[in-house]
């Protein structure tokens, strides 16, 4: 298997378990479970604090002590073991427990494939948008193999289907991997100085790319925490809503195989610029228009609010950081724009959405705004 192919199955076998959790876990958790949706979001958002934290600081320190791909192996086999802990029924403060070390766990595969994916971008010239768009045929897969499998069965196939997709993943780590990622991140006397975030600060426009980072992947918090829950209310079958959501991921696809080629020449800023004035678009429609038509319509946007965000900053430090901060780079992306600024609005979320879940979404807008402030007033300073 060469790297371009290994990479893009590692994309695949994580991203068909993320669309598994990441839009269908809170509706799990309310129907199957019995929570309330403010007690879910609670479980949920805690999760997402736990997220933060590992992949902040214990993911960094892992690649300091191990190979990228035995970073992937342990996570992904700890992350089955901890699933399986779900299967009995329990009470909220279980529930609760096991979400935080689960979330502390899993999500860490994240930040160890997309590191690798910027490691091969640099030693072996792999094309990113290529192996990335597999991610989004992974996702789109489970959401379409769960929303038959809620229709024909009951909620509980979400958890199954769960297991299943993270044991698939785990042989498939155990499988080999490309030799830059079978060596140690920091493999040499010149770097085997702890990375500290202040030296990763050091690099112009770095802190700008990672605000703008954080507010536009946390102003997703209430699509994928609420978005299975707001369709459900408005009356759509379980395979239907699969299909709604998988037309976001379909343009996700779309825009990743054709990323590299199309955003060649396009300043970090402007692509920043892009997905913050696309999410606000996004989530003003689903606000004012609560209906199945225009939610569907707003699913061709998640290429801008999502896809285009998430390339600005792996291009920006692949082309601007050195290899050796690569990885703490990714662990900070994971931690603050996937997850503590997810779990906030996700708080928030929760809280809007039990007084209307219109408000949940157009409450979304307190990031994307601020956002398209920012890029307009620095993209000439730091010319990113």
């Amino acid at each position: 298997m060469n790297n371009q192919r290994w990479l893009s199955m590692s994309f695949f076998a994580f991203f068909f378990t993320w669309g598994v959790f990441l839009p269908y876990w809170t509706g799990w958790l309310t129907i199957e479970k019995g929570l309330s949706v403010t007690a879910a979001s609670f479980i949920m958002g805690a999760g997402m604090i736990a997220r933060s934290l590992s992949t902040l600081l214990v993911f960094p320190y892992l690649t300091r002590k191990m190979s990228m791909i035995r970073v992937m192996k342990w996570m992904s086999l700890t992350a089955l073991i901890l699933t399986l802990l779900y299967l009995p029924d329990s009470p909220f403060i279980v529930l609760l427990f096991i979400t935080i070390l689960f979330s502390a766990v899993y999500p860490m595969i994240l930040p160890a494939v997309e590191s690798s994916a910027s490691v091969l971008m640099q030693t072996e010239g792999i094309h990113y948008g290529k192996s990335r768009s597999f991610g989004s045929i992974g996702y789109t897969i489970a959401l379409l193999l769960i929303g038959a499998a809620t229709a024909i069965w009951t909620e509980q196939a979400i958890l199954y289907i769960m297991i299943v997709g993270l044991a698939i993943a785990t042989l498939f780590f155990m499988r080999p991997a490309p030799e830059a990622l079978r060596l140690n991140s920091v493999k040499d006397d010149t770097t085997k100085r702890d990375i500290n975030f202040k030296s990763l600060f050091t690099s112009k426009g770095f802190a700008i790319v990672m605000i703008l980072a954080i507010l536009l992947q946390g102003a997703h918090a209430s699509y994928y925490n609420f978005g299975f829950i707001f369709l459900d209310n408005l009356g759509v079958n379980g395979i239907y809503i699969g299909i709604i959501l998988n037309i976001a991921v379909l343009f996700e696809i779309l825009f990743f195989t054709r990323a590299d080629r199309l955003l060649a020449n396009v300043k970090v800023s402007t692509m920043f610029l892009i997905a913050g004035i696309g999410s606000t678009v996004r989530w003003i429609l689903i606000a004012l228009f609560p209906y199945i038509s225009v939610f569907i319509g707003t699913q061709l946007l998640h290429a801008l609010s999502f896809g285009v965000a998430h390339f600005a900053f792996i291009k920006f430090i692949s082309e601007k950081l050195p290899h050796d901060q690569i990885a703490t780079a990714q662990g900070m992306y994971v931690a603050f724009a996937m997850s503590l600024s997810t779990a906030i609005l996700t708080f928030l979320g929760g809280y809007l959405y039990d007084i209307s879940p219109r408000l949940a979404f157009l409450g979304m807008i307190i990031c994307s705004v601020p956002a398209i402030i920012i890029v307009l007033m620095t993209r000439k300073k730091y010319a990113y």
